[in-house]
């Protein structure tokens, strides 16, 4: 590509300027902008959802099971038909080729889910507890089901139109001496951290294939900033009660987040993976370089506009956040309610997790958390899924120790049923071992941060 300064003139028209502008500004607003609502402040995304909540949430349980049903019915015909309009598409290859590990737990996703539905089988499984947990009016899945609706539509503002160009380019002198990384490593955390840690897991994959990152930095990348995005830590903070808390905690999860981020990179077993290249070459620590003539902001500014003329088609903008939308829906939904299912029966019948947790305690108690014991035990299942921590604290009294159990389940970032999984099917050089160490890392890094900043809230 020709970065030439005649390259900024030929871009920069009024039209080329709005069209990066206006989509970059929209997206902003619609997940960054707080507003008030009543007494409490929330973002328009959220108002949205609540009002889809409101509207159709007694229809929703079944819509999300008939979604994990389409899931796990494309799954195996993925798996063991292989029909040509799967196969050779590649969004509905991705969404359905899954190895068999996946495909279990997909259809135990959708038994649970029929099961709850129609409250049919042990009680154990369908009770409120339970599966009715996740899947009812008031459930984790019809929270989910409206986020993403909106989430999957809109992000294609904050991803295509080059918000993520320009800062890019302007983090390039950043991210090298903090964590030891390329500056367009900054991509991907930014596409992690607005869009989804999925995203950033792909986006990492695919340069570290393409020779752009050693195998030490890939393994940074895919598991220091691939963190759950704003969407998620939504419906995480609203599991618990805590919507009105949204800013204060998307703050504490981002200091803690930094925090962990500046001091995984120095310690193992991060710090002894091989500077080494996907073809064996020896990598260079080298700072990237912004073309002579260019100044970091007029050189972001560039590639901003370039890639917002990329993506001037208003079909193609509506086709990929509709399918933002049903891989979120198809992908999420099924594992989200197998895991989530099978973990709070778990958690009901047996003392597995009070046992795992008891380590907690007294930390929890030297920090003065109210509650200590029942928090323990939301604490280490968050390595199984995500949502498990907030579903298990929803019940504890104490606003803080809510608090904390939601900052801490986004920080740690390593969970099995999404991030972890993709870590492992990829090629980037972490097994799972590797995620058992940095989970546990991350959950004592960021677990004094977060309650400091508890106290200071509540």
């Amino acid at each position: 590509m020709d970065n030439g300064r005649s390259n900024v003139k030929a871009n920069a028209s009024a039209g080329n300027v709005l069209l990066f502008l206006i989509p970059s500004l929209l997206g902003i607003i619609l997940f960054m902008i707080p507003i008030p609502q009543g007494e409490a402040v929330t973002i328009p995304i959220a108002i949205l959802s609540g009002f889809v909540q409101d509207t159709i949430g007694e229809y929703v349980p079944a819509i999300m099971t008939g979604l994990i049903i389409v899931t796990v019915l494309g799954s195996f015909a993925a798996k063991f038909f292989k029909p040509d309009f799967i196969m050779n598409n590649p969004f509905l290859n991705n969404l359905f080729a899954v190895n068999m590990l996946w495909l279990i737990i997909r259809l135990f996703g959708g038994i649970f889910a029929v099961m709850t539905l129609f409250q049919i089988g042990p009680e154990a499984v369908w009770g409120s507890a339970t599966g009715g947990t996740l899947l009812s009016v008031d459930g984790l899945l019809t929270i989910l089901f409206s986020v993403f609706l909106f989430a999957g539509l809109f992000l294609p503002l904050l991803l295509n139109f080059g918000l993520l160009e320009l800062l890019g380019a302007l983090m390039t002198k950043v991210m090298r001496p903090l964590f030891g990384l390329p500056g367009r490593s900054s991509i991907d955390a930014l596409a992690s951290w607005l869009g989804d840690g999925t995203i950033g897991v792909l986006l990492t994959n695919k340069q570290y294939e393409d020779g752009y990152y050693t195998k030490k930095e890939a393994a940074i990348i895919g598991t220091t900033f691939s963190v759950v995005s704003i969407t998620f830590s939504l419906v995480v903070i609203s599991e618990v009660g805590l919507g009105d808390y949204f800013l204060p905690f998307y703050g504490a999860v981002v200091l803690s987040g930094v925090v962990a981020a500046l001091i995984m990179p120095r310690i193992p077993p991060l710090s002894r993976k091989p500077n080494t290249y996907y073809n064996g070459q020896e990598g260079e620590d080298t700072m990237e370089l912004i073309p002579e003539g260019y100044s970091r902001l007029g050189y972001g500014f560039e590639q901003a506009l370039i890639q917002a003329r990329k993506n001037n088609n208003i079909g193609k903008f509506f086709a990929d956040g509709f399918k933002n939308v049903l891989d979120m829906w198809l992908g999420v939904a099924p594992i989200v309610m197998a895991i989530g299912t099978a973990a709070l029966i778990i958690a009901e019948n047996t003392p597995v997790f009070s046992w795992i947790g008891m380590p907690f305690i007294p930390i929890l108690e030297l920090l003065q958390v109210p509650e200590a014991a029942a928090a323990s035990e939301s604490i280490l299942v968050g390595f199984a899924d995500m949502f498990l921590p907030a579903i298990f604290g929803s019940g504890i009294e104490s606003e803080l120790t809510r608090f904390v159990i939601a900052s801490l389940s986004v920080t740690q970032l390593i969970y099995l049923s999404e991030v972890g999984g993709l870590l492992l099917g990829s090629k980037i050089p972490v097994d799972f071992k590797d995620l058992v160490f940095i989970f546990l890392e991350r959950t004592i890094i960021t677990l004094p941060i977060i309650v400091l900043i508890g106290h200071l809230i509540f």
